[in-house]
């Protein structure tokens, strides 16, 4: 069955007419086509017995026509968009109509209010259960993905040289990249040195690398639509021994949780697999956050893997292991790695070896 097939028989099952896409991503998960509106609108209406039809920009509607085999239409900035949205559709007689609530700001919201008179009821649930378990053609794009986070972070460690900042590693990671045909990262990338690594979500700016202290790369790349998502955190010259012991419990947790995921385990299971790690050497309050979440064509997907979510593990899940522990003042280590859930196991797409590794500045 065909991805939009299923949305259709959905709406069936539901006894409702129609379902509206306004995440730019979910669109182009359902149909192929991917454009960011920015500002303007940008929706794909499908219908339980008819087809669907697809509204972007009139700046993108002669590409969207050329990738999508139903019928587009659009406006132009100074038309309103609610009005030429009630003007193209077809009238339709239902008591609610199905939205993605995660992607409706307000302005949204009240547009299709102005359209729709049903009462609206939430779609996401329904898209994340679609998208929870991963082709197999997914999982390779996700694969290549994952060499190339290994290519980037590679990158990152040949720069790790006397004066270089963390802003000019990450410059030249993307400058490199950019130059074998890799334009897009899957979010901005992160290299921390020293205690700017003790926050989980750091901020690069001038600082320059850190002898004799610990280096956290987070980065992740874009391939044919599918993102990848990695850290490593490096020793430059000699940290102390403290951090180093810190390291290593980290990549324990990681290792533990990752030989626990299999089939039929829950979310909260995992994450408390390698939470226990932490907690148990006494340093539970300095692991912060989740232990992981989904992973496919956004960064950040369903489900997430932690403490509370009794979701059970399945084959073709694929979302990321990275317990962190962050002393402020002291130290900063995050180890991570996606993957994906095979019949017996976990198999990561990120292949950069693990141990603590060591640069020097001279």
């Amino acid at each position: 069955m065909s991805k939009l097939s299923t949305i259709r028989h959905f709406l069936h099952q539901n006894q409702a007419k129609i379902a509206i896409f306004s995440d730019p991503v979910t669109i182009n998960y359902l149909t192929g086509f991917y454009c960011d509106p920015h500002e303007r609108q940008l929706f794909l209406f499908v219908y339980e017995d008819r087809e669907p039809l697809l509204f972007v920009p009139a700046l993108e509607v002669a590409r969207a026509s050329a990738q999508v085999d139903f019928p587009v239409f659009g406006y132009v900035d100074s038309e309103n968009p609610w009005q030429k949205i009630k003007e193209g559709l077809p009238s339709i007689d239902s008591d609610f109509v199905y939205a993605e609530f995660n992607h409706l700001n307000v302005t949204k919201f009240q547009g299709l209010q102005s359209v729709f008179s049903g009462q609206f009821k939430n779609l996401t649930p329904t898209i994340e259960t679609m998208r929870l378990i991963k082709s197999q053609d997914e999982i390779d794009k996700m694969l290549v993905a994952g060499k190339w986070a290994d290519v980037a972070v590679q990158i990152g460690f040949d720069h790790i040289k006397k004066g270089n900042t963390e802003t000019d590693i990450i410059a030249q990671i993307e400058f490199e990249l950019k130059k074998q045909g890799v334009s897009h990262m899957s979010f901005e990338t992160m290299v921390l040195t020293g205690n700017n690594a003790a926050n989980p979500h750091g901020i690069p700016g001038t600082n320059p690398v850190e002898d004799n202290a610990l280096l956290l790369f987070d980065l992740g790349v874009l391939y044919n639509g599918y993102t990848s998502d990695m850290t490593r955190t490096v020793a430059v010259g000699q940290p102390n021994q403290f951090q180093k012991d810190i390291y290593n419990l980290c990549l324990e947790a990681q290792l533990t949780a990752q030989e626990f995921i299999k089939p039929g385990v829950t979310a909260s299971e995992v994450d408390a697999a390698a939470r226990q790690v932490i907690e148990k050497a006494g340093y539970g309050e300095y692991f912060n956050h989740r232990l992981g979440h989904g992973l496919g064509m956004d960064v950040h997907e369903f489900p997430s893997i932690m403490a509370g979510n009794d979701l059970v593990i399945q084959e073709g899940m694929c979302f990321s292991v990275e317990p962190g522990i962050y002393i402020p003042g002291k130290v900063g280590v995050r180890i991570e790695d996606c993957g994906y859930v095979t019949k017996s196991g976990f198999e990561v797409f990120t292949k950069t070896p693990k141990e603590l590794q060591y640069f020097s500045l001279d």
